[in-house]
């Protein structure tokens, strides 16, 4: 008799055989299942989304922004209407862009500067960009994590999105989410970026203050004179200085004397440098004052709304961009075609700018 034959006949009870158990019960009721998967079903419409968002309704807000990041054709046009129809409801928040290499504490000064805000009769919007990854293409998403204080707070609202692999530290669709948060009666918007250094020319062009967040030790005065991002930047905390409060007072000095080699901003804005620790919540109240100083200022002047004309003639110009980009992918068989010259280029058969151009004849664009 073989084994296979002689295990199939044979009964045994041991201790490590495994019983029949209790059907466990769901942990979420059926009933709840079935109205959450009723309410997905039931998008709201235009009207109910507008009204939502002029009322404040955070679960509205949040699926009006779900709709604005959508790729899909349908959503595009559904929240392009919401968008033309809080138009008339936005631009009236102090736009407060923050940016900084990564650990520089961003998102704990975005917490201390949001409580500060609410406490005073702000409501506050933190918009969250988070790196994509450039292979799953996912993010974590986990910037409301180091936010406990604020995420919980009744007049702040965080919404964390992907960079989804766009350039300048920002979210392809942050604009229109600026205008639907300030229709939905927030005064203060805050932009947090990725944090990729140099490349942050994007949230510069959305925003009305732009805040750079440096630590000490991160070099001389000749490296702040090759950061780009300073340019661009009205104001400079020396974050974490309760850490080392001598090196921190001594980078501030060196950020200052760079400074003083580039030349003066369009604004008239003499771009300030400070201290500050999101920590200890030194500095906080200063650097919102500060902002407010600048709005101030930029006002009297005309700049302030030049700054916001050029940025709203910026957005088209990035929307024509992004439209033929996505019209040239979409003529019908472009892919194949550019799967065929990819392979002439790496046989050496084609130079990759011919191949550009023959695509570029090929499609409608």
């Amino acid at each position: 008799m073989d084994d296979k034959h002689l295990y199939s006949n044979f009964e045994y009870d041991s201790a490590l055989s495994v019983k029949q158990g209790v059907e466990q019960p769901h942990q979420v009721s059926e009933g709840y299942l079935e109205r959450m998967r009723a309410r997905r079903q039931q998008e709201p419409s235009v009207d109910e989304l507008v009204a939502g968002i002029r009322h404040g309704d955070r679960t509205l807000l949040s699926r009006a922004i779900t709709l604005v990041e959508s790729s899909l054709l349908a959503h595009r046009h559904k929240a392009q209407e919401v968008i033309e129809r809080c138009l008339p409801l936005s631009g009236k928040s102090v736009r407060l862009g923050i940016t900084g290499v990564p650990g520089a504490g961003k998102s704990t000064l975005i917490e201390a500067l949001g409580k500060h805000l609410t406490a005073h009769g702000h409501r506050v919007a933190v918009l969250a960009i988070d790196p994509s990854s450039e292979r799953s293409r996912g993010s974590i998403l986990g910037d409301k994590t180091r936010m406990e204080e604020l995420s919980v707070d009744p007049n702040a609202f965080i919404r964390p999105s992907p960079s989804a692999g766009s350039l300048g530290g920002v979210a392809r669709k942050t604009r229109e989410i600026i205008t639907l948060c300030e229709a939905a009666g927030f005064d203060v918007v805050i932009v947090e970026t990725v944090g990729v250094g140099q490349s942050e020319v994007a949230a510069h062009s959305m925003v009305d203050f732009f805040l750079l967040l440096q630590l000490a030790n991160t070099g001389d005065e000749l490296q702040g004179i090759k950061r780009g991002i300073m340019e661009m930047a009205d104001m400079i905390c020396i974050n974490k200085c309760e850490l080392d409060p001598q090196r921190s007072e001594l980078a501030a000095a060196q950020f200052r004397n760079a400074l003083h080699l580039f030349p003066m901003p369009d604004s008239g804005w003499t771009v300030r440098v400070s201290l500050c620790s999101a920590y200890t919540r030194q500095g906080v109240e200063d650097l919102w004052n500060a902002v407010m100083e600048y709005v101030t200022f930029t006002k009297q002047n005309g700049y302030f709304y030049h700054k916001r004309q050029q940025q709203e003639l910026r957005i088209m110009s990035e929307a024509i961009e992004n439209g033929l980009r996505e019209r040239f992918y979409g003529t019908p068989g472009i892919e194949e075609c550019i799967e065929a010259l990819k392979q002439q280029i790496l046989d050496n058969k084609i130079s990759p700018y011919a191949a550009a151009d023959q695509l570029l004849e090929r499609s409608e664009v």
